[in-house]
Protein backbone atom coordinates (compact mmCIF):
# COMPACT_ATOMS: atom_id res chain seq x y z
CA UNK A 1 0.00 0.00 0.00
CA UNK A 2 0.87 3.26 -0.62
CA UNK A 3 0.86 6.53 -2.87
CA UNK A 4 0.83 6.21 -6.80
CA UNK A 5 4.21 5.32 -7.59
CA UNK A 6 5.69 4.22 -4.25
CA UNK A 7 6.16 0.51 -6.21
CA UNK A 8 3.20 -1.49 -5.00
CA UNK A 9 3.22 -2.86 -8.50
CA UNK A 10 6.54 -3.90 -9.08
CA UNK A 11 7.02 -4.99 -5.12
CA UNK A 12 4.06 -6.74 -5.34
CA UNK A 13 4.50 -8.30 -8.62
CA UNK A 14 8.21 -9.48 -7.29
CA UNK A 15 7.17 -11.05 -4.09
CA UNK A 16 3.94 -12.98 -5.77
CA UNK A 17 6.30 -14.35 -8.78
CA UNK A 18 9.02 -15.25 -5.90
CA UNK A 19 6.42 -16.81 -3.39
CA UNK A 20 4.46 -18.83 -6.15
CA UNK A 21 0.88 -16.61 -5.29
CA UNK A 22 -1.20 -14.79 -7.27
CA UNK A 23 -1.11 -10.77 -7.75
CA UNK A 24 -3.59 -8.72 -8.63
CA UNK A 25 -3.26 -4.76 -9.27
CA UNK A 26 -6.37 -2.71 -7.81
CA UNK A 27 -5.81 -0.42 -10.13
CA UNK A 28 -7.06 -2.79 -13.09
CA UNK A 29 -10.49 -3.03 -11.08
CA UNK A 30 -11.40 0.75 -11.19
CA UNK A 31 -14.66 1.69 -12.56
CA UNK A 32 -14.24 3.59 -16.41
CA UNK A 33 -15.53 6.44 -14.53
CA UNK A 34 -13.18 6.30 -11.94
CA UNK A 35 -10.16 5.98 -14.82
CA UNK A 36 -11.52 8.71 -16.61
CA UNK A 37 -11.90 10.99 -13.35
CA UNK A 38 -8.20 10.46 -12.19
CA UNK A 39 -6.94 10.49 -16.27
CA UNK A 40 -8.41 14.18 -16.15
CA UNK A 41 -6.55 14.98 -12.35
CA UNK A 42 -9.87 14.93 -10.28
CA UNK A 43 -8.94 13.03 -6.99
CA UNK A 44 -11.54 10.12 -6.25
CA UNK A 45 -13.73 10.37 -3.27
CA UNK A 46 -14.39 8.05 -0.47
CA UNK A 47 -17.81 7.50 -2.80
CA UNK A 48 -16.20 6.43 -5.93
CA UNK A 49 -13.85 4.01 -4.09
CA UNK A 50 -16.29 2.22 -1.87
CA UNK A 51 -17.88 -0.12 -4.49
CA UNK A 52 -14.09 -0.62 -5.16
CA UNK A 53 -12.75 -1.88 -2.02
CA UNK A 54 -15.93 -4.01 -2.24
CA UNK A 55 -14.46 -6.05 -5.18
CA UNK A 56 -11.25 -6.24 -3.97
CA UNK A 57 -12.25 -7.48 -0.45
CA UNK A 58 -14.36 -9.80 -2.36
CA UNK A 59 -10.86 -11.36 -4.20
CA UNK A 60 -9.50 -11.13 -0.46
CA UNK A 61 -12.09 -13.48 1.28
CA UNK A 62 -12.03 -15.84 -2.02
CA UNK A 63 -8.38 -16.21 -2.19
CA UNK A 64 -8.91 -16.58 2.08
CA UNK A 65 -11.36 -19.53 1.75
CA UNK A 66 -9.65 -20.84 -0.79
CA UNK A 67 -6.21 -21.23 1.54
CA UNK A 68 -4.75 -19.24 -1.05
CA UNK A 69 -1.99 -16.82 -0.76
CA UNK A 70 -2.46 -13.50 -2.72
CA UNK A 71 -0.82 -10.33 -3.52
CA UNK A 72 -2.91 -7.05 -3.98
CA UNK A 73 -1.24 -3.95 -4.67
CA UNK A 74 -3.37 -1.52 -3.58
CA UNK A 75 -3.05 2.06 -2.07
CA UNK A 76 -5.64 1.88 0.66
CA UNK A 77 -4.77 5.41 1.89
CA UNK A 78 -7.18 5.79 4.83
CA UNK A 79 -7.48 3.43 7.72
CA UNK A 80 -11.16 2.92 6.55
CA UNK A 81 -10.03 1.78 3.35
CA UNK A 82 -7.66 -1.02 5.01
CA UNK A 83 -10.54 -2.04 7.59
CA UNK A 84 -12.79 -2.66 4.22
CA UNK A 85 -10.02 -4.81 2.59
CA UNK A 86 -9.31 -6.85 5.30
CA UNK A 87 -12.71 -7.42 6.64
CA UNK A 88 -13.67 -10.91 6.79
CA UNK A 89 -9.98 -12.00 5.99
CA UNK A 90 -8.34 -14.54 8.42
CA UNK A 91 -4.42 -13.40 7.59
CA UNK A 92 -4.13 -10.38 6.03
CA UNK A 93 -0.53 -8.41 5.99
CA UNK A 94 -0.36 -4.67 4.98
CA UNK A 95 3.25 -3.34 3.64
CA UNK A 96 3.44 0.58 3.23
CA UNK A 97 5.77 1.77 0.77
CA UNK A 98 6.33 4.68 2.33
CA UNK A 99 8.52 7.78 0.25
CA UNK A 100 8.81 11.30 0.20
CA UNK A 101 7.31 13.42 -2.22
CA UNK A 102 10.37 14.33 -4.35
CA UNK A 103 10.58 10.96 -5.11
CA UNK A 104 7.19 9.60 -5.50
CA UNK A 105 7.16 12.58 -7.89
CA UNK A 106 10.52 12.24 -10.16
CA UNK A 107 8.77 8.55 -10.99
CA UNK A 108 5.66 9.84 -12.18
CA UNK A 109 7.72 11.93 -14.30
CA UNK A 110 9.15 8.57 -15.99
CA UNK A 111 6.38 6.43 -16.00
CA UNK A 112 4.74 5.90 -18.96
CA UNK A 113 1.40 4.09 -19.75
CA UNK A 114 -1.00 4.53 -16.52
CA UNK A 115 -3.80 6.48 -16.56
CA UNK A 116 -2.74 7.82 -13.35
CA UNK A 117 -2.06 12.03 -13.45
CA UNK A 118 0.85 12.93 -11.50
CA UNK A 119 -1.18 15.76 -10.59
CA UNK A 120 -3.09 13.60 -7.93
CA UNK A 121 0.02 13.14 -5.73
CA UNK A 122 -0.31 15.86 -3.64
CA UNK A 123 -4.23 14.69 -3.01
CA UNK A 124 -2.59 11.28 -2.46
CA UNK A 125 -0.14 12.72 0.34
CA UNK A 126 -3.21 14.88 1.69
CA UNK A 127 -5.40 12.00 2.64
CA UNK A 128 -2.43 9.29 3.47
CA UNK A 129 -3.31 7.97 7.43
CA UNK A 130 0.22 6.79 7.87
CA UNK A 131 -0.96 3.05 9.30
CA UNK A 132 0.33 2.14 12.68
CA UNK A 133 -0.25 -1.57 12.09
CA UNK A 134 1.74 -2.52 8.69
CA UNK A 135 5.36 -3.28 8.39
CA UNK A 136 6.69 0.17 6.84
CA UNK A 137 9.63 0.17 4.11
CA UNK A 138 11.28 2.96 2.44
CA UNK A 139 10.24 3.46 -1.02
CA UNK A 140 13.76 4.10 -2.09
CA UNK A 141 14.88 0.99 -1.42
CA UNK A 142 15.73 -1.73 -4.22
CA UNK A 143 12.61 -4.18 -5.27
CA UNK A 144 14.55 -7.16 -4.29
CA UNK A 145 15.58 -5.84 -1.09
CA UNK A 146 11.89 -5.22 -0.64
CA UNK A 147 10.84 -8.34 -1.37
CA UNK A 148 13.38 -9.73 0.99
CA UNK A 149 13.06 -7.51 4.00
CA UNK A 150 8.88 -8.66 4.08
CA UNK A 151 9.39 -12.15 2.98
CA UNK A 152 11.74 -11.75 6.41
CA UNK A 153 8.96 -9.99 8.44
CA UNK A 154 6.09 -12.19 7.29
CA UNK A 155 8.30 -15.26 7.16
CA UNK A 156 6.99 -16.00 3.94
Amino acid sequence: MGVTGCGKTTVGSLLAKVCGWEFHDADDYHSAENVAKMKSGAPLTDQDRWPWLEHLNSLLIDSDRQGQNLVLACSALKQAYRDRLARGCTAAHFVFLDGDKDLIRARLAARKGHYMNPKLLDSQFAILERPQDALRLDAAEDPEILVRRIREALAV
